[in-house]
């Protein structure tokens, strides 16, 4: 209904900003990653926004990126996981830091964000293992038709929204020689993931 609004960031709380638009002042919950982003007076700022409709009210969620976005899009759909819940693990992880724990199975790092227990952590790797599996997939499969080798595998990582800092120090010990795009990618996703 509200794909997203431009406007005035006039307060910045804990859990939520409020941006000027039109006159108006709108409410939108964020996670902690996007209200990091935000700055107070900053003008014409575009947020993202996800309506979502209670019985006690209406409620806008907003994120800076589009990734986020749909990551808590994806979030909503595994059972059990409402708005608060999906904006808390937005809040404790990056969407790539999601998606890297998913692809992993990597239940400790779901069970770092505020409200995910080992079974919703569970939840979450069996209902979205394959919709963030093919996304990562179709990068690879593309990657590996333009060719092998170490610049592909660092564009692809930031890509993903790693700093290059972090993706080649991920790459350095690897034996890169022996590997195509594809396992020099996993193996760092597997680094990337613990850290």
């Amino acid at each position: 209904m509200i794909e997203f609004i431009i406007g005035d960031i006039v307060d910045i709380d804990e859990d939520f900003t409020i941006i000027q638009n039109n006159n108006m002042g709108y409410k939108i919950f964020c996670s902690s990653n996007s209200l990091k982003q935000l700055e107070i007076g900053k003008k014409d700022q575009m947020i993202y926004t996800q309506l979502n409709v209670r019985d006690d009210g209406l409620f806008l969620f907003g994120f800076v990126t589009i990734e986020e976005m749909n990551m808590f899009k994806l979030l909503l759909r595994v059972s059990k996981i409402g708005p608060k819940i999906g904006i808390g693990v937005l809040s404790a992880l990056t969407p790539n830091q999601i998606k890297i724990a998913i692809m992993n199975k990597d239940i400790p790092t779901l069970c770092k964000a505020p409200g995910i227990g080992k079974k919703t952590a569970e939840r979450i790797i069996l209902e979205l293992k394959d919709k963030i599996d093919v996304n990562i997939d179709l990068e690879i499969e593309n990657l590996n038709e333009v060719g092998s080798g170490y610049n592909e595998s660092v564009e692809a990582l930031i890509s993903l929204g790693y700093s290059r800092y972090e993706v080649e120090k991920s790459i350095k010990n690897l034996n890169i020689d022996s590997m195509n795009v594809e396992d020099i990618i996993r193996n760092a996703l597997i680094k990337l993931s613990k850290n």
